[in-house]
């Protein structure tokens, strides 16, 4: 189990951050990620393994006018 912006979710074993975040319905470009406190760079989230324990906070941004 993870947390997901404070709710508990199941995930599969040794996904990296990336697939974690299209499996959940967010948009790679729009979002910003904190994983256990650390803003984690977009470069970084293929290669970012999401393990039993972890916190993502997850922000998606909106265009709007």
């Amino acid at each position: 189990m993870v947390k997901i912006n404070g709710e508990e979710v199941s995930i599969e074993s040794g996904l990296s951050l990336e697939e974690v975040i299209v499996n959940q319905g967010y948009t790679i470009e729009k979002t910003v990620v904190e994983l256990n406190g650390e803003i984690i760079p977009k470069a970084q989230y293929k290669q970012t393994n999401i393990k039993d324990g972890d916190a993502l906070e997850v922000i998606s941004f909106v265009g709007g006018g």
